[in-house]
């Protein structure tokens, strides 16, 4: 029997025998794409292209330029170095070997290995793991996929000695789970994957610290692996962050749900909040006793990292030191609307500093040295003018100023203050806890899930508009904040251990009214499958100050 498949990417209707493998529907188009396929949208749902076309359908082919596409490929990725990994290891005869999966920096995977204290990590097991991965790739190694009862797959994984797994597994409510095998070995992982390894052969492996950096390509240049070039000091902060998770014995989504079972979780609570008032005064510590006499403290990061409340409270700090400091937001110095910049798309361009009138910026910063008084003005989002409130500041002589905006480390903001008054941090929400050993949670996943309850609670935005601009929120990311992130003086991790659990209860529902219609759907879906694994919290416990109050509601801080 014919079947026909409705083409979108070039508005093209093909006919095939019904039972074909979107697999094989993909290689006759493949030349059409920029890089390999590795996923495709059937009728508005996400499908692995291992799948056979049952009936008439329209399909959307994804390759690694599409985020779906690209999070398919990282896991598969992620699954080849793990299997070769223990295949080296094994030849050694250790078969107690796995792999942590810690974060990703600058399109590398940072992995630490477990249990080969007898026989550490250098650069020829290195070498001789990523030429196995190299074998699988030349083999066209199968990922065979399997649905199992969820008691059947705690037994496999016990099995393997994969107790995070396990514990992973034991607050699913579902009764079946898909699990994966790579020759013999098998594995669990959150989302889709490819069917083979055939197309997707660019990785390199490099020794970093402690483990090794999986490098992979990116989606802007999908076809060569990104240079291994790690951040240094926002590796530190990750790294940091992981250490004291690992001190606090919840490093994971299972491990926290434990905890949450136990009725244990404010105290987690109370030591995460604790900890970072001690970080936040550290750096108040660190500003006040610099040599060199800052006036202006810049704060940059992206998107729903928590920027305003953290100068609340860092300029509470200050002020235990007797500083007096003025805090202002860099929004209020966009240009009038009708001067902003336009996008690609023909949108206006809040992104890019180009929509900042950087020389009245300079003009008044300048003002404010000279210890004169300053009318700051204000921007109205509504009317698109810059309006004055004749409430001028002056900063006197212990006065500071807290600069809080996207633009703050990159020096062609400030480019007439002295560098010796400057002093920049970079803050984000660098999420510590993974799902389990060998499936990371992004960053960017944390801060999409707080925009959502933040934007509807504060902003009166749908879960729905808020997933349809992120990716364009992420390239303004990409471009403006990211590659400045490494000039700060010092970098603040605003993610809170525990928040995970109670932003589910806020973001839930919210997700759960996308329509099933719109493309939004499929990100919505992702992320309430995400959240299905963790145990929730009510946030009645969490302090008035506390950052996760910005997102929540209830901040002391908010007017």
């Amino acid at each position: 029997m014919v079947v026909k498949i409705i083409l979108k990417h070039n508005n093209t209707t093909i006919e095939v025998e019904k039972g074909t493998p979107l697999q094989d529907v993909a290689k006759r188009v493949q030349d059409d794409f920029e890089a390999p396929i590795t996923l495709a949208i059937v009728n508005g749902k996400l499908k692995e292209i291992y799948k056979r076309v049952k009936s008439d359908c329209e399909v959307e082919f994804l390759d690694l330029t599409d985020k779906d596409g690209y999070r398919t490929y990282q896991r598969s990725l992620t699954l080849l170095f793990i299997k070769s990994l223990r295949d080296i290891y094994q030849g050694y005869g250790m078969n107690n070997v796995d792999v942590r999966v810690q974060f990703t920096i600058n399109r590398g995977l940072y992995c630490e290995v477990l249990n080969n204290q007898e026989r550490p990590l250098n650069d020829s097991i290195i070498s001789a793991i990523e030429s196995r991965m190299k074998e699988y790739v030349n083999q066209d190694a199968i990922i065979y996929k399997s649905t199992v009862t969820t008691s059947k797959a705690i037994k496999i994984f016990k099995k393997q000695g994969m107790k995070d797994k396990v514990c992973l597994l034991k607050y699913r409510s579902v009764s079946n789970t898909n699990i994966y095998e790579l020759d013999g070995f098998y594995d669990y992982y959150y989302g889709y994957m490819v069917p083979s390894y055939g197309s997707i052969g660019m990785f390199e492996l490099h020794a970093h610290d402690e483990g090794v950096m999986v490098q992979y390509v990116s989606k802007a240049e999908p076809k060569k692996v990104a240079q291994f070039k790690p951040a240094l000091m926002l590796f530190d902060t990750q790294k940091e962050t992981s250490r004291w998770a690992e001190l606090m014995n919840v490093t994971t989504i299972g491990e926290l749900n434990e905890l949450i079972a136990a009725g244990d979780m404010n105290d987690l609570l109370l030591v995460a909040e604790a900890l970072m008032e001690k970080k936040i005064a550290s750096i108040a510590d660190d500003i006040v006793n610099n040599q060199q006499k800052k006036r202006f403290i810049f704060i940059a990061g992206p998107s729903s990292s928590g920027k305003t409340t953290f100068a609340h409270r860092l300029g509470i700090q200050l002020r235990a030191f007797g500083m007096n400091p003025k805090t202002i937001s860099l929004d209020n110095y966009f240009v009038n609307r009708e001067k902003t910049p336009l996008d690609e798309f023909g949108n206006f361009n809040y992104e890019t500093i180009d929509a900042i009138d950087r020389q009245l910026f300079n003009q008044n910063m300048l003002q404010l040295l000279d210890n004169e008084a300053v009318d700051i003005p204000y921007y109205n989002f509504i009317s698109g003018k810059r309006e004055y409130r004749e409430n001028p500041i002056k900063l006197g002589e212990n006065g500071i100023l807290v600069v809080e905006g996207i633009h703050g480390l990159n020096d062609m903001l400030s480019y007439d203050l002295p560098d010796e008054n400057k002093y920049k941090i970079y803050i984000s929400a660098m999420t510590q806890l993974n799902l389990d050993y060998h499936n990371r949670i992004p960053t960017t996943d944390g801060r999409l899930i707080r925009r959502i309850v933040r934007d509807y609670q504060y902003r009166g935005v749908s879960a729905r508009q808020t997933i349809k601009m992120w990716e364009s929120v992420r390239r303004g990311e990409e471009q403006y904040i990211f590659p400045f992130q490494e000039k700060a003086d010092v970098m603040f991790n605003s993610a809170l251990i525990y928040e995970i659990a109670v932003l589910k209860q806020y973001a839930d529902p919210l997700l759960y009214s996308i329509p099933d219609t719109c493309p939004e759907h499929i990100e919505a879906k992702r992320l309430i499958k995400f959240l299905d694994y963790i145990l929730g919290v009510t946030s009645e416990h969490i302090p008035q100050n506390s950052l996760l109050r910005e997102f929540i509601g209830g901040s002391c801080f908010r007017t």
